[in-house]
């Protein structure tokens, strides 16, 4: 009797012979949601792909009417970039954590790419998007989705790598215990536990992308000049016309764009990915999105997604499963001959390149020039270790604060966004009247430029590593007693610290990449330059020097490599050998 009464409880599959069952509500606000989301993008979409001749008879113009449509131009653009950001990270991060011989490849070169300036990439880039597509705007919206992926991608890609090499013990033996096939294991149990980092650093992407998008909207290489409709050629022309209040409504309207992205989509996300936190007490605070209350509400709407489990269910089912088979070792001699082959490979092709970078650049430079670039090289590396080091005496103990009170992140999560959105450009105006007006040195007064939009790397990994902190390990500190600092150095600290070598890592690697639009500043005619490797590779690719453009870009990434191995890399073993939950 019990039975049939708990089994009448449950839902009828949708489809599949139950009750009929009408939409209320929710169900109703849900579908208008997504109607109205489909019909945005389809309006969209129907601009990105005009004809390529529509940009010069229809310029981009300050009048506040199109700033609706620029805006979601612009969003569109970022979206486009986040998903193909996402693709990138599950299988790029995968594939480095999975393969140690990959890993020697993939890490290196997120080094570089991430040390990459926006510009370099479209220095490279742009002539070829629109040469596939030479009669639609679709050739320069790739090369703008491109230019923003690459603001984007590496950040979520090393938290998901850091998240794969930390998954506890006791986790992946029940996985091996199950014998789950690797895309049962990768779905049921790497991408949940690693989901609330990635979370928090795709919006740190997303929020990210929007410091570059004066750059990837209003492209200029060489002779080159595109200006796509969007926030972006909305700024770089009002901070050419020094239009004040064209820039305040471009403001404006970025920040009511993040509310309703935030509303809409990252806030029910965060709510959702709460279930996956690791820990064995339940914490009393949980986070609350009302989309994601609507969903949970809707009736119909729960029967979609019973049906959608269901199918997922089956298809889990029929999956193959890890056969319990005899483990075979490969002889030590061979594994290291492998392993020597292999990085002979990687050295070859790695100086294959350098002597085609070498070929290139040799047609127009000397030992001169080289030493100049290396020289401001090191100006910009003294620049971005003060900055990252003031970033994270101010940052990290904010960010536990943050993290470890779940109702004050909610609240926070919008705010935090919209700072780290915030465009440096906007800020270029008041810093260039100051620095004029005081006399001020711009090799000093330009540097905080850089880590106005890569600071917040810090902050939201710090965020999302004290937000994952178990609850149970917490009641300990608590039950111990743990004060002040021995709290911050035996719990919290090892807690965090594979969150923050992420954060730091990326802070750093894009505080180089910022280096391009920071260290050269204008209001309309008046223009400052600080010294350093930035303005020397905005200077080359403002004048079209390709040759000088490679050799600051080849200076950059070696820099950034150095960096990453003699510093972050170490702290990552650290972490993973000292810190891993087990």
């Amino acid at each position: 009797m019990d039975n049939r009464r708990e089994k009448s409880r449950l839902p009828a599959p949708l489809g599949l012979g139950g009750a009929r069952v009408w939409p209320n509500f929710h169900d109703l606000a849900i579908f208008i949601l997504i109607a109205g989301v489909f019909v945005a993008i389809a309006h969209g979409a129907r601009g990105m792909v005009a004809p390529a001749a529509w940009l010069a008879s229809d310029p981009v113009t300050l009048d506040p009417a199109n700033l609706p449509d620029y805006a979601l131009r612009t969003t569109l653009r970022m979206f486009a970039a986040i998903l193909a950001s996402l693709v990138f990270t599950f299988v790029v991060a995968t594939l480095a954590a999975k393969s140690r011989r990959a890993e020697l490849v993939i890490l290196p070169a997120l080094d570089i790419l991430q040390s990459v300036p926006v510009l370099g990439f479209l220095s490279f880039t742009v002539v070829f998007f629109i040469g596939l597509f030479p009669q639609s705007q679709l050739g320069a919206e790739c090369a703008a989705i491109f230019a923003i992926f690459t603001s984007q991608a590496w950040n979520m890609a090393f938290s998901f790598y850091q998240s794969l090499r930390t998954v506890p013990g006791d986790l992946d033996e029940a996985v091996r215990h199950f014998r789950l096939s690797p895309w049962l294991r990768f779905w049921r149990l790497e991408v949940p536990f690693a989901a609330p980092g990635l979370i928090w650093n795709t919006m740190m992407s997303m929020s990210g992308g929007w410091f570059f998008v004066v750059a990837s909207e209003a492209i200029t290489v060489g002779d080159t000049t595109i200006k796509l409709p969007g926030i972006g050629s909305w700024l770089a022309l009002a901070i050419a016309q020094r239009d004040v209040a064209a820039v305040l409504m471009a403001v404006g309207t970025m920040a009511a764009v993040i509310l309703v992205y935030d509303q809409l989509l990252f806030r029910p996300i965060v709510a959702w990915a709460d279930k996956f936190r690791f820990e064995q007490t339940a914490a009393q605070q949980r986070p609350r999105s009302w989309v994601y209350d609507l969903w949970r509400r809707g009736r119909l709407i729960r029967r979609i997604s019973a049906l959608i489990g269901t199918l997922s269910a089956c298809v889990a089912a029929v999956a193959p499963r890890r056969a319990p088979a005899a483990q075979r070792v490969a002889p030590a001699g061979a594994g290291r001959r492998a392993d020597v082959l292999w990085l002979a490979v990687v050295l070859i092709a790695v100086a294959w390149a350098l002597w085609r970078i070498v070929m290139f650049a040799d047609q127009t430079l000397t030992l001169d020039d080289v030493a100049e670039a290396v020289g401001l090289g090191f100006l910009t590396l003294l620049r971005v270790a003060v900055l990252i080091a003031l970033a994270s005496l101010v940052w990290v103990p904010v960010g536990v604060w943050i993290g470890l009170r779940l109702g004050i992140a909610t609240r926070v999560q919008p705010i935090a966004q919209f700072l780290a959105a915030f465009p440096a450009n906007v800020l270029f105006p008041i810093a260039v009247v100051a620095i004029v007006s005081w006399k001020l040195d711009p090799d000093i007064w330009l540097s905080p430029l850089m880590i106005l939009g890569t600071q917040w790397y810090i902050l939201f990994n710090v965020i999302a590593g004290a937000s994952a902190f178990p609850t149970d390990m917490r009641e300990v500190a608590v039950l111990f007693r743990l004060r002040s600092w021995q709290w911050w150095r035996k719990v919290i600290v090892p807690g965090i610290l594979p969150y923050y070598v992420t954060g730091a890592l990326t802070a750093s690697g894009g505080s180089w990449n910022a280096s391009i639009v920071a260290e050269v500043a204008s209001w309309g005619d008046t223009k400052l330059e600080a010294t350093g490797l930035g303005a020397y590779i905005a200077q080359a690719t403002e004048a079209g020097d390709y040759p000088r453009v490679v050799l600051g870009i080849a200076v950059m990434s070696i820099m950034v490599v150095a960096c990453n191995r003699l510093v972050w890399r170490p702290l990552y073993r650290l972490a993973e050998r000292r810190f891993r939950l087990t």
